[in-house]
């Protein structure tokens, strides 16, 4: 039998269809596998089996072996409570989601974090391995910390996101808070959901959903990939954006974005200038849309700094726009 068809499935405590199966096993070796069920587990178990599973996603990552391909499986049940940010220093690890068919968000599988007191807890997560790759799973910060401005913060290498959500609930009036930092080399996300548009931008500020951010030469967004995502937001005021380039040299060769969307929510205060902007020209590489759109926006990018639209009608003002016949 073959992986083409949703209609089979895998009984495995979990019903997740083969062609679910098949995106989340494709590049994966043959390494150990751990579970983390929050409900029924306890990080005193071996968590080689659901029936011994893990209570945290911090204690599967301890586990593991840097690159031997192992897998932390979680559980759709419930969400994953963390005390602290939980830092992926280990390389060739796959972190797989279990809740059913996969969607572009609201996976059952969930990592999230409150409030904290550690000023070292910058964001729920920190990827800073090679080849980690991550599959149907939620991230959710509601840390009202000063420090804690971030969800993800993706500093690794050729890193893989597939079908995965990421959202900042608060420091919504913190125009250098974000739900995903991004400093990494060759990261990559596909089919996910960046950002939340339930809850408001305050004050004139970027705060963007996404903030690519240049910290030294070695971390800055360096041949960045997102494919065919979604970043939502509800804006307070025009100057909020939903990508934003912080730095000249931020971009190194590329950040590609295909087939994205940019949408504010129809009962936001304004509607944002634009919805990818950067802090200047970059010098060191390009921003492209290739065939994307935004809604509830002015132009979908800001002029002049380093950022090209590939579409139908080229041009800041007409391609990327949703119009109304």
């Amino acid at each position: 039998m073959t992986f083409g068809s949703n209609r089979d499935f895998f009984h495995t405590g979990l019903q997740v269809g083969r062609s679910d199966i098949r995106t989340m096993m494709d590049g994966m070796g043959p390494g150990d596998h751990f579970f983390v069920d929050y409900r029924n587990g306890a990080d005193g178990n071996d968590g080689n089996t659901w029936a011994k599973a893990l209570r945290t996603y911090s204690e599967a990552v301890d586990r593991v072996q840097s690159n031997n391909n192992d897998i932390i499986h979680i559980d759709g049940d419930s969400e994953i409570v963390e005390l602290a940010m939980v830092t992926l220093s280990k390389s060739r690890v796959h972190t797989i989601g279990h809740n059913g068919a996969l969607g572009h968000y609201g996976p059952g599988a969930r990592i999230g974090i409150g409030v904290t007191t550690d000023t070292d807890d910058l964001a729920l997560f920190k990827n800073t391995g090679v080849r980690n790759t991550f599959t149907g799973v939620k991230f959710s910060s509601t840390n009202t910390l000063t420090e804690g401005r971030y969800t993800v913060w993706e500093t690794g290498e050729y890193a893989r996101y597939r079908n995965c959500e990421i959202q900042k609930l608060t420091h919504l009036a913190d125009g250098d808070a974000a739900d995903l930092k991004l400093t990494a080399d060759s990261a990559q996300f596909y089919n996910s959901c960046i950002g939340v548009s339930s809850l408001t931008t305050v004050g004139a500020i970027i705060r963007p959903n996404v903030l690519a951010l240049y910290i030294s030469s070695g971390q800055r967004t360096r041949d960045g990939y997102f494919e065919n995502c979604i970043f939502p937001k509800m804006c307070g005021n025009a100057a909020a954006q939903m990508l934003y380039v912080s730095g000249a040299a931020s971009i190194e060769r590329w950040l590609i974005l295909k087939e994205c969307i940019f949408i504010n929510h129809k009962l936001s205060a304004a509607d944002p200038d634009h919805a990818v902007g950067a802090s200047a020209a970059q010098t060191h590489g390009y921003v492209l849309l290739k065939d994307c759109t935004s809604l509830g926006c002015t132009v979908l990018r800001e002029d002049a700094v380093g950022i090209y639209v590939d579409g139908a009608v080229p041009g800041n003002l007409t391609t990327g726009l949703a119009i109304t016949a």
